[in-house]
């Protein structure tokens, strides 16, 4: 999340459009208006807020139904006057009842077609809110306050745990020692403001039959330059 956004509230009069997707699925939920003040309230509770016009107030989606949407990631579009703002819903997201606005099911995506592996966002968001809030007696919050050098320490220590599980062990104990060591790299993503999602993406680039020639052209240019 880039909190260094330059947004241009004045050219529509102090609002600006922001676009609700499920962060999930992709499915867009809804359609709000954000004031510079409801943007500011959303970055620092996580939960979606929007400037009601028909009230002339602030309102947080979900707080009168419970429904919330918890902020995953919001961004600006090219002209500097769109938010995209990728969330969790609580529950349907229409005052309706609907999952959308649009009286759409909220479906497909990671929720339907990767099942566990959409989990990995979820742990991600956990460990996010471990970092912001530090609670006392948690093990991450440990890990945080132990400082870059332990975190990526514990990420080698249970790479190979799991390296010796797959060449001397059980397909059970390999699957255990490799979530400790996914749930460390998270950790370690984290303390340096990254997320697990920004892995997935850079694989997503490699899986493009001509990355590797992008990749030798653009450190041939850089070499050049």
């Amino acid at each position: 999340m880039n909190s260094d956004m330059k947004i241009d509230f004045e050219k529509s009069g102090g609002l600006v459009p922001a676009i609700v997707q499920d962060a999930e699925t992709k499915n867009v939920l809804m359609l709000g208006y954000m004031n510079e003040e409801a943007y500011q309230k959303t970055i620092e509770t996580k939960k979606v807020t929007f400037w009601s016009r028909s009230r002339n107030c602030l309102w947080t989606k979900g707080e009168t139904s419970g429904n919330f949407l918890h902020l995953v990631d919001i961004k600006v579009d090219c002209d500097n006057d769109t938010l995209l703002v990728k969330a969790k819903p609580d529950g349907p997201t229409c005052h309706t009842g609907t999952d959308t606005c649009w009286g759409e099911e909220n479906k497909g995506g990671k929720r339907k077609e990767k099942g566990a592996l959409a989990f990995l966002s979820e742990l991600q968001d956990f460990i996010d809110k471990r970092h912001e809030e530090m609670p006392e007696g948690s093990y991450t919050t440990s890990l945080f306050k132990d400082g870059i050098n332990r975190i990526a320490q514990k990420v080698g220590e249970e790479a190979l745990e799991a390296v010796i599980e797959a060449t001397n062990g059980s397909k059970e104990k390999l699957v255990y020692e490799a979530s400790d060591m996914i749930y460390h790299l998270i950790v370690l993503l984290t303390s340096k403001g990254l997320r697990i999602e920004d892995v997935a993406e850079e694989l997503q680039k490699r899986h493009d039959p001509n990355w590797d020639k992008k990749r030798r052209e653009a450190k041939a240019k850089g070499e050049m330059e």
